[in-house]
């Protein structure tokens, strides 16, 4: 086995260990070598990988790297998950939306925008590790700002919020969505981002 092939073998194993996204950085720290040889070692596995049709593949993701199931063989993963689903319900999926793009809010202003009380989707939300307390409004009563999460990114396959999808234009929307639904984006284009900075616990 030539080094190259060693190191990149060390690489997969270190990768596969960790489960979650490891930054480059951190690699380098781990396999006791520069940031610029890792993102070489890096694109050396994508390339084995992607060459030799393996289940794996490299995705970069909450500003790590991380080895994860090729996205043609999801059917197959997700009938090894049905035993216990962890799927989100729409009202749970919806309010995740709304924080996803109008972070940081608080509780008040989603029920504002959804019309409904949330407290059983943001506990469910809480409980996954997809949103978290990001402070304090400056406001009356200092109410509690929420945000998504790095588990939120893994999820989701992003690698920062810079990544979400820009929300459809009315005009767009209007073709593919039912009547709450298009209420619902309509509340997000037409809500401006609340007033007052964070104020930290």
């Amino acid at each position: 086995m030539s080094e190259i092939a060693k190191d990149t073998a060390v690489l997969e194993a270190v990768l596969f260990a960790a489960g979650d996204p490891v930054t480059e950085a951190q690699l380098a720290k781990v396999l006791d070598t520069v940031p610029v040889q890792v993102s070489e070692l890096l694109e050396e596995l994508y390339r084995e990988l992607e060459d030799n049709g393996r289940g794996l593949t490299l995705r970069q993701v909450a500003g790590g790297w991380q080895l994860v199931t090729r996205p043609e063989f999801y059917p197959v993963i997700e009938r090894l998950s049905e035993v216990a689903d962890k799927k989100l319900s729409t009202p749970a999926m919806e309010t995740l939306s709304i924080i996803a793009f109008k972070q940081p809010i608080t509780k008040q202003e989603i029920e504002h925008i959804r019309g409904v009380r949330v407290e059983r989707a943001l506990a469910k939300l809480l409980e996954l590790d997809l949103i978290c307390e990001k402070g304090r409004k400056k406001a009356v009563g200092h109410p509690i700002l929420y945000g998504t999460t790095e588990t939120f990114l893994k999820c989701f396959g992003l690698n920062g919020l810079e990544d979400l999808p820009a929300l459809p234009t009315l005009e767009e929307a209007r073709a593919g969505l039912d009547v709450e639904q298009l209420s619902l984006l309509e509340e997000l284009e037409q809500e401006q981002p609340a007033e007052g900075e964070p104020e930290t616990d």
